[in-house]
């Protein structure tokens, strides 16, 4: 194995899959969402042909080497020994030796090489890399549109089925191709009517191929997008198995799974049925051809134009080639499979970003973080409601509370402003730069997000406060935590692997801490990235008192010179702010300082008395799930 090292490693850096690109977007075709991935590993698949069509040729010439073998063997005497029969043939003896005992041992190794060591890590994982980085630069309307499940699923399997697929047509069609040529050749040598019968037999095998492989192609992708369909609704499932299990609806929900494995099995069931006849087909074919030439060699070896040799030779060749074509038919369904897998995942993938930033666009420099929503208009693609002709003008370093009723619009506004999705009227400033004329990366890092809808990545606590700005050096990392009243559960925080503190994993979504505990991570990451804007959606919702009380004092301390969006349902967490506004129907009704309002006996005052300690039910801006920034 040590002498096999420095070649292995030769072979495993032949493709670099985390390469860089500019184009990451796949074309919408097969063929094209194919060859856009084959392209930048078009050498190591080159070898594959290369090195498939001489093992096929080497394969067909073994079964000649059988028939000389017994040609040779005829014309011994028995007894002889090795030295006489060397001395007669010993060169075609040798010859078949070092084709067999070398050559074929080289052309396999190389194969082996290519296939594991180069397709497999390295062009399986280039176009797995690729499609991720491509998909999650998609815009949150894309994310919320679709099956999580079902996305990662087709993103994985885009790049296996692609190498799968020109692996298998290496490997099974031009193998057989190069083979059944090897083979016509051979037979022709003998007698001309061998060969008509092999390539009657490959003619009747082409018209097979034709009615049966488009067939098998549709089949493949309608299995194909049924399996992508259960896989998110499973997903779907287990990710909000606590509400399944809060509403004891195990019955439903089962209900809802079989329905989508029914679907699948129905669509599994006529494939295979086809499938089925297929095989059936080509069993009745090769019999046919199988029975005719043996006879056909027979009756030539009976009239003396064959030797038994050939004839040993032929039927061997033949035999072999029946249980390739064989082969080559079950694998079509294999190679259909992936084919419908390509094109379903091909729908997906290739879809242009929703989102994108202007060429050379330049990034976001905030000296003054003053804010300017300008005749801003959202509907979600509706055509009007939501947001309508929004204009506020936020000062550097004022702090701002945005108020209203479910579905006013107010998480839409700080949505539009982070730029998860784009304006369809008006414009959004932040420091005298339309933030649709700016990088979307440099304006984020412009704007630290604590939103009541808390997620967390399943990683370490200290990865998750890290996403704050992953420079910070140990030290700010534990003042973040401190300043957020996280530091003391962090510290007795350990995992099922016997991670603890802030090596702990939080679980998926943060699942295995409490709301209040995410929350405080959430703030904990705010204070480190330090950004110049602060947007706070109900960022202390899931707090008990007394430690909302002592965040809401160092948030306080944080607030100072920056400025602030904050979107509050409990309207005393945000009555000391310098201005509050009052949304209805995406526009602005009322604004003014907690004082103003209450004594002007609008809807604010009418929210603020109708609140039992403070508190306004939250709803939700759109339909579906709201999207939130965290």
């Amino acid at each position: 194995m040590m002498l096999l090292r420095p070649i292995l490693n030769l072979f495993e850096h032949w493709v670099d899959p985390f390469r860089r690109r500019g184009n990451i977007q796949p074309p919408r075709s097969t063929v094209g969402f194919i060859w856009f991935y084959i392209g930048q590993a078009k050498w190591p698949f080159v070898a594959m042909l290369v090195l498939g069509g001489m093992s096929a040729a080497i394969e067909a010439a073994l079964f000649w080497f059988v028939g000389r073998l017994v040609d040779i063997l005829s014309t011994v005497r028995p007894g002889v020994g090795w030295s006489e029969m060397l001395a007669a043939h010993g060169s075609e003896l040798f010859g078949m030796l070092a084709l067999i005992g070398f050559v074929r041992f080289v052309v396999v190794f190389l194969i082996a090489l290519v296939d594991q060591q180069v397709i497999t890590p390295g062009f399986y994982n280039l176009a797995r890399w690729q499609s991720y980085l491509h998909v999650s630069r998609q815009s949150l309307h894309f994310f919320q549109s679709d099956f999580s499940g079902r996305i990662v699923t087709k993103v994985w399997s885009a790049g296996q089925a692609v190498g799968d697929l020109v692996t298998s047509l290496m490997e099974s069609v031009w193998f057989v191709g190069i083979y059944a040529a090897t083979t016509l050749v051979l037979v022709a040598q003998l007698d001309f009517s061998l060969a008509a019968v092999v390539l009657f037999w490959l003619a009747a095998f082409g018209v097979l191929a034709r009615y049966f492989v488009p067939r098998i192609r549709y089949h493949s992708r309608e299995t194909a997008e049924a399996a992508s369909m259960l896989n998110g609704r499973m997903v779907d499932s287990y990710s909000n198995i606590q509400t399944l299990k809060l509403f004891a609806r195990d019955e439903e929900s089962d209900r809802y799974m079989r329905q989508g494995f029914d679907i699948y099995q129905d669509t599994v069931l006529r494939f295979t049925r086809f499938i089925t006849g297929v095989r059936a087909s080509m069993a009745l074919l090769s019999g046919l051809m199988i029975v005719t030439m043996g006879g056909l060699s027979v009756d030539l070896w009976l009239r003396g134009l064959v030797s038994s040799g050939s004839v040993a030779f032929s039927l061997a060749l033949v035999l072999r080639l029946n249980f390739l074509l064989g082969r080559l038919m079950t694998q079509f369904n294999g190679i259909m499979r992936n084919l419908g897998t390509i094109q379903n995942a091909a729908e997906l993938i290739s879809q242009p970003l929703g989102l994108v930033d202007r060429p050379d666009a330049p990034d976001l420099v905030v000296r003054e973080p003053g804010i300017l929503f300008e005749n801003v208009c959202f509907h979600y693609g509706r055509g009007k409601g939501v947001i309508e002709n929004f204009s506020l003008t936020v000062a550097p370093g004022e702090k701002v509370g945005i108020v209203g009723r479910s579905g006013a619009g107010k998480s839409t506004l700080v949505n539009l402003l982070l730029r998860l999705y784009d304006l369809e009227g008006g414009r959004i400033l932040v420091d005298g730069q339309d933030i649709a004329g700016v990088s979307q990366e440099s304006l984020r890092m412009q704007i630290g997000v604590v939103s009541q809808d808390t997620s967390l990545l399943h990683r370490s606590v200290r990865d998750n406060i890290l996403f704050g700005r992953p420079d910070a050096d140990e030290e700010r990392l534990l003042d973040a935590a401190r300043r957020a009243e996280a530091l003391g559960f962090i510290e007795r925080l350990h995992d099922q692997q016997g991670r603890k503190g802030f090596d702990a994993h939080v679980g998926e979504r943060g699942v295995k801490l409490s709301g209040g505990q995410r929350q405080r991570i959430a703030i904990a990451r705010l204070m480190l990235k330090d950004a110049p804007i602060l947007v706070l959606d109900e960022a202390t919702s899931a707090l008990d008192s007394e430690v909302e009380e002592v965040i809401q004092s160092n948030l306080s301390r944080i607030m100072e010179g920056k400025t602030v969006l904050a979107i509050a349902h409990r309207l005393s967490t945000i009555a000391a702010l310098d201005r509050l506004i009052v949304v209805d129907r995406g526009r602005i009704i009322e604004e003014g300082t907690h004082k103003s309002l209450v004594e002007r006996g609008g809807l604010y005052a009418e929210l603020w008395a109708r609140q039992s300690g403070g508190f306004l039910g939250a709803g939700e801006d759109m339909p579906g799930r709201e999207a939130r920034a965290v």
